[in-house]
């Protein structure tokens, strides 16, 4: 009997997610498992909290990776903080406000919804004038949106926060270790993110940081959290105190690896991280221009990680990323929703982001759009 495993080839990824993972994370997840109440795995879960806090800036009590993807994570905002009918304002430029609009409003939430043309960025003017008609419970929005590139202006739509009860819900599933995030000085009261975009961990965690201030609405309930595996009222006995409450057998293995992640992150030095993301980013800038290819984005809310390209005229989109996977072992993302067809999406993400990558990728696509 074959092994399909042995069929698993090395794949430059520089779609959308996930990105590719330094050797050392990879040795990590293949280190002895401990049980998830060993004395010592409860030391890394400590180490965790602590880098995760490094990383978005804050000083969040409960901030821990939820045991699921991102959108585990997601989850894990809306549901802990959602009873029915509660009024919430998502912001939607993209396919992830649109997640968030379904999963508020399968909850039960008086959902309200701000939406924008896909490739620009949402317009604090407009959310200033929602704000001055309702008083919400959450307003929510997406700060780097995967599906075109765009990155929000989440510190200004924090700052029409200031002073109000409103709970302010960032996803920055794709941002997190890839441009500054910086929960409290920017006013978030939730965050989440996920471990396979800029942070090069593989798929299978969502960090998530709760503020004091939600944390207090949440154990403050009228009605259980409806979900039980995302209760975070649960997962803070687990995860923090003297002692530890078991709740859930947590992926050790896969801690391992986020903890040297966050480690190898910490240790370059965030701002180093952040300039070689941009750094990077504006290089294939150059190189597509050469090339007759035009971003998606107007320079001043593009992602460094997540650049959005105009398919050029009479190009067959699924050929030539089929060539690009086949030929020169490249992965890059196609276009979602609206921009199905119209664009591709090629990550910079965390261990991809390196110069050779980018020159790796431009030579493999004139070679495939010559031909």
């Amino acid at each position: 009997m074959k092994n399909k495993l042995d069929g698993v080839e090395e794949i430059l990824l520089m779609g959308p997610g996930p990105s590719c993972i330094h050797d050392s994370v990879y040795e990590a997840l293949g280190l002895k498992t401990l049980g998830h109440m060993d004395p010592y795995f409860i030391d890394i879960m400590d180490e965790i909290k602590k880098l995760l806090q490094t990383v978005m800036k804050t000083h969040n009590r409960m901030t821990i990776p939820i045991s699921g993807t991102g959108s585990a994570g997601m989850e894990t905002c809306f549901v802990n903080l959602i009873e029915r009918d509660d009024p919430v304002l998502i912001l939607i430029n993209g396919v992830f406000g649109q997640r968030m609009q379904d999963v508020a409003t399968r909850l039960g939430a008086d959902v309200d919804s701000l939406e924008f043309e896909w490739g620009t960025p949402v317009i604090p003017e407009k959310v200033e004038d929602m704000l001055e008609k309702k008083n919400y419970k959450i307003v929510a929005v997406v700060h780097a949106e995967t599906s075109t590139g765009v990155r929000n202006p989440v510190e200004e739509i924090g700052d029409l926060l200031r002073g109000k009860e409103t709970l302010y819900l960032v996803d920055t599933v794709t941002s997190l270790g890839g441009i500054e995030v910086a929960m409290d000085a920017w006013g978030i009261d939730v965050l989440y993110s996920g471990t396979q975009k800029c942070l090069s961990c593989p798929p299978g965690l969502a960090p998530v940081s709760v503020s004091d201030r939600a944390l207090d609405v949440i154990l403050g309930r009228k009605t259980k959290v409806p979900n039980w595996y995302l209760d975070v009222s649960m997962l803070t006995k687990y995860w923090g105190g003297e002692t530890r409450v078991y709740h859930h057998t947590a992926p050790i293995n896969m801690n391992y690896a986020l903890y040297q992640s966050l480690f190898l992150s910490v240790e370059e030095g965030l701002e180093n991280v952040f300039r070689r993301h941009l750094e990077c980013h504006n290089m294939l800038v150059r190189g597509l221009d050469d090339l007759g290819i035009n971003m998606l984005v107007s320079p001043d809310f593009r992602l460094p990680m997540l650049n959005s390209i105009h398919i050029p005229e009479g190009v067959d989109d699924a050929e030539v990323r089929s060539k690009l996977r086949s030929n020169h072992k490249i992965e890059i993302g196609a276009g979602l929703g609206p921009l199905a067809g119209k664009i591709w999406r090629i990550g910079l993400m965390g261990h991809t982001a390196r110069k050779e990558n980018v020159t790796r990728v431009l030579t493999a696509l004139k070679e495939v759009l010559n031909k």
